[in-house]
Order: structure tokens, then sequence, then C-alpha cells
């Protein structure tokens, strides 16, 4: 059975196909949603809902325009193309409304040491073609003195190195089927453009501020929200969107939080805009820094940066000048500071509340995971979906599944910290040292002793991931697999025709800017 080979997606929901007239509701049916809080976490959950609810219950989101959002430029993963396939959305209409771009992969740059770069693609290594992976036959040349690296081996690759974009091909005998692809765009764009999407098709919205939350004084259930204003606004299920503030799953609930701080020890973050300094790149670049990293994130009008940091080796002050002297353009935009504590909700779904985005907790956003873990409450949250009764059976489900991916992404995020050879600052000698989760230790010590990548349930970036990453921050296995020493094949040949029909489809393919141009250029 073949392998996923990249980010792999969240319980998916479905379209509804056919037109179909209503059925008599269960008289124990959910007859109203009620979204607290906007930006992407909250307009997407209200296009999910909208589109899946076509009858029988109703959908509000409130929110306030005083009340920013964090959304600065996102870059996403793969499985963000089947949330918006399943909305029906178009595209290029899609990166049109949002200033986006393609993005196949992440360039890492001085996190295994200084002068050293590693590309984490989207999309395998080629394309297996023994019952012994790929990769293990490019262990084996590597050993015998062959200096190909092993991202020639990635059609994705070779499409970003030279600022290339195409969409896969579908025949799988291409090497252009070997390779995945996601987007960047402007997150507040995004949620616009949802917006637009959830109203067309009955959500409500209602603009203010929650004063105070009511609660059941047997069940603790929340029942509804006073607005400051005085407006009561009553619901069967409550999504919490709010934020960093957790309004309804914290405030009112007190769920608790799981601090991860001592394995993912950034804390801060500074963004900011600046001009584009040549065309926009098909990837997102992350700079390791003194005392965390830097992102740049191409979209069509601008260019996003931030730096991501750790506050206990770095002031706020600091981290803005060093920013803003590091743009690659002219900054279009003052510092944005962000405090975070990295970590997870004790319950993503608490009583008849459900968390989706910074309310259900926080993992920086080093591999692009946010708008995913969105995407995968939400997905959840429909698979799941509940009557008045909430089984708890259903809930206990749902947070056993969010807990395990969130743990799976946790970890493979720590591994970027932990295999660094860096220890010219207090930052990286602290994560070179530190003690890491025993799921995190047992994937590194497989590989490192005959290059195994072992995979888990629920994990959300698959073998093909942690390769680039273990290979990309030299964590060399000391040898191959015992397997391939009996096996007949002579990979060298084939491993360099691969390489070379990569390289052939790369020089066709059309420029990342001029695919844009063509296709979804967005308006000035």
């Amino acid at each position: 059975m073949p392998q996923a080979t990249g980010p792999r997606p969240p319980l998916a929901f479905q379209p509804n196909v056919f037109s179909v007239p209503p059925m008599n509701p269960h008289p124990r049916h959910i007859r109203s949603v009620l979204i607290v809080g906007g930006g992407s976490a909250g307009w997407m959950t209200a296009a999910a809902l909208a589109q899946a609810l076509q009858c029988n219950c109703t959908i509000t989101l409130v929110e306030s325009e005083e009340i920013g959002t964090v959304g600065v430029g996102e870059a996403t993963i793969p499985p963000i193309r089947l949330f918006n396939e399943t909305l029906d959305i178009d595209e290029r209409d899609f990166l049109r409304a949002t200033q986006g771009t393609f993005k196949l992969g992440i360039e890492f740059v001085d996190w295994a040491r200084l002068g050293h770069r590693y590309f984490h693609p989207f999309g395998p290594f080629g394309r297996d073609f023994d019952m012994v992976p790929l990769h293990q036959y490019w262990l084996r040349t590597r050993a015998d003195g062959d200096g190909s690296a092993l991202c020639d081996h990635s059609m994705a690759w070779s499409l970003a190195r030279e600022n290339k974009f195409l969409h896969p091909a579908s025949d799988p005998r291409s090497v252009l089927s070997t390779f995945d692809y996601a987007y960047h765009f402007d997150a507040g764009l995004y949620a616009r453009f949802l917006r637009s999407y959830a109203e067309g098709r009955g959500a409500t919205r209602i603009e203010g501020k929650v004063g105070s939350v009511q609660q059941n004084g047997e069940s603790g259930f929340v029942e509804s929200v006073t607005m400051e204003d005085g407006r009561i606004l009553s619901a069967d299920l409550f999504v919490d969107c709010s934020g960093f503030r957790g309004l309804l799953i914290e405030g009112a609930l007190n769920t608790g939080y799981e601090d991860w701080t001592h394995w993912l020890p950034c804390d801060r973050a500074v963004a900011m805009p600046s001009a584009h300094h040549g065309g926009p790149t098909p990837y997102t670049r992350s700079t390791a820094r003194e005392a965390g990293w830097q992102w740049c994130i191409p979209l069509q009008h601008r260019t996003g940066n931030g730096y991501v940091y750790c506050s206990q080796f770095m002031e706020d002050a600091r981290a803005a000048e060093l920013l803003s002297q590091r743009l690659e353009g002219a900054a279009l935009g003052e510092p944005r500071h962000l405090r975070f504590v990295t970590g997870r909700r004790k319950l993503n779904w608490n009583r008849n509340v459900v968390a989706v985005g910074l309310s259900s907790g926080f993992l920086e956003p080093l591999e692009s995971t946010s708008i995913h873990l969105i995407q995968a409450n939400i997905s959840k949250l429909l698979a799941l979906f509940p009557d008045r009764d909430f089984d708890p059976a259903t809930i206990a489900e749902f947070n056993r599944v969010s807990t395990t991916e969130t743990e799976r992404i946790r970890d493979f995020l720590i591994l970027h910290y932990k295999l660094t050879m860096r220890d010219d600052s207090e930052l990286w000698r602290y994560c070179a040292a530190m003690e890491i989760p025993d799921t995190l230790a047992l994937k590194i010590e497989h590989f490192r002793r005959h290059g195994r990548l072992i995979a888990r349930e629920m994990d959300l970036f698959a073998p093909p991931s942690w390769l680039a990453v273990q290979i990309g921050q030299f964590n060399i296995p000391e040898g191959h697999d015992p397997l391939l020493d009996h096996r007949g094949t002579d990979a060298r040949e084939w491993l360099g025709k691969l390489r070379a029909a990569m390289a052939a489809e790369a020089e066709r393919a059309p420029l990342h800017r001029e695919v844009l141009e063509r296709h979804c250029q967005a308006a000035a």
C-alpha cells in the first residue's frame, strides 16, 4: 500500500453533492451555533459550517473590529487545498482575493550550523523503485563517494531553486507527479474572502464585544453571552475563536493549559511587512538567528517578515531592531509585537464549547501549521458533530485525536531545535542539551542507527518530511537498512537518471511569477 508523502490531511468533511429536501430534524438536533471571534479561525469555521449545515441550524459569528487579529501573512501546508476544494472554492479566485502565491516547501537557513541550508519539500524524494526506500540507496551511494545531495532527488526543490512553478501531473509515471504544493496568502484577506462565502450561505455576523458569559448552574454548559451593549446571544453549541484569550474555553470553563516552553522556548514574535526584493519565491524561508528564527513569506503585493525569539535571551526592542535591519526590501509598516505560550489546552472540547485556532493552543509557525490546526479542529467537529445531548464519548474521541495530532506536530518542531550543531548563542546551546519527549527520542534514534523512519498514528508530517529535516540537520545514519545488503540493485545509474529528469522538467517549467501573472494576478 503506498505511503503518504507529505503533510497529511485531517479528517475530511464532504460537500453535499445532491440537492435534497430537508428531512424532519431529530428532536435533539443542534439548532444554533455561536462562533465567538473572527479572523481566519472564525471565518473558516463559519464557512465550513455554513456549507455543511444547510438546514435546521442557524450560524452566527460575533466579532469586534476594535479587537485586532494576529494574522500577518500566512504560509500553509498542502491540506489547505482540501479545505478550499471541499468548499468548492476556485483556486484562481482564492489567490486573487488573498494576494496569494504558491508554496513548494520551506528553505531552512543556518539551522544545523551557520552557512548551511536545506529544503523541506512538499512531496517525496523521487519515487521508490524497490522494496527498500529510495533514501537508503542514496545513503549507500553517498557512502561510496557520490556527492549528490538528497534534495537533488526532489521535484519540489528542483522547481523551487529555479523560482519555477507548475501544477503536479496526474500521470504517476512522470516525475512531475512526485511533488505537492500549498499557498502563501494574506490572512486578513482570507478571512474577508471566507466571510463573504459564509454570509452568502446564511451565516450571520454581529459586530460587538462580549461582556460576560452565562453558564448553566448545574451542568456548567455555556448558555449565552451578553454583549457590552446588553444584547444576549444564546446557542446550543459554541465555538471559541477568541484567540489567545480563550474567552469561553478558559475564561468561562477554566479548562487549563499544558505549557511546552521547556521544549519550544520561543515565546515572542515581532512582525513587519516589506516591499518585494525580486519576484516572489515559491517557498517560505526560515533563517535561524541568535535567539530564534526569522520568517520570510512572499505574497503578491509584499513580503511578510517576522522574528520568533525567546524573551529569556533577547529584549523586544532589540528583536524589532534586528528584524528591521535584515529586511530584504523597504519596510511597509511598523513592527507588531506578539506574546504567546507554546502549548495546548488540556481539552479542545469542553462541555458545549469547542476551541478552534489560538484558543485551542499555540505552536510556533516554524512548519506553517497554524492554519492547518484550525482546519483540523473544524474537520473533527464536523466528523463528530453532536446533538444537544453532547455524548461524552464523542467529546472524548475529539479530544483524544486533537491531543495526539498536536503532540505529533510538537515533536516535529522540537526536532529542528534539538538537531542543531550551533553553539554560538545561549538559545542554541540550551536546545542542543535539552531533554526531549520519549516519542521524539525514539524516532531520532531509529533513524540514527539504520536510517529508518518510524511513523506513528496521526503523524501530520509523513516520513519524507522527517527525512528532510534529519538529513538536513546532519542526523546522518551510522548504517543503512540491513535489508539493502540482500538486494542486488545498483541504484547509482537510476538515481542519476532521476536527477537528470527532474532538472530537465524544471528547466522547461514557467517562472512562478509568470504563473501568477497569467492565472491569478491580484488587483493592485
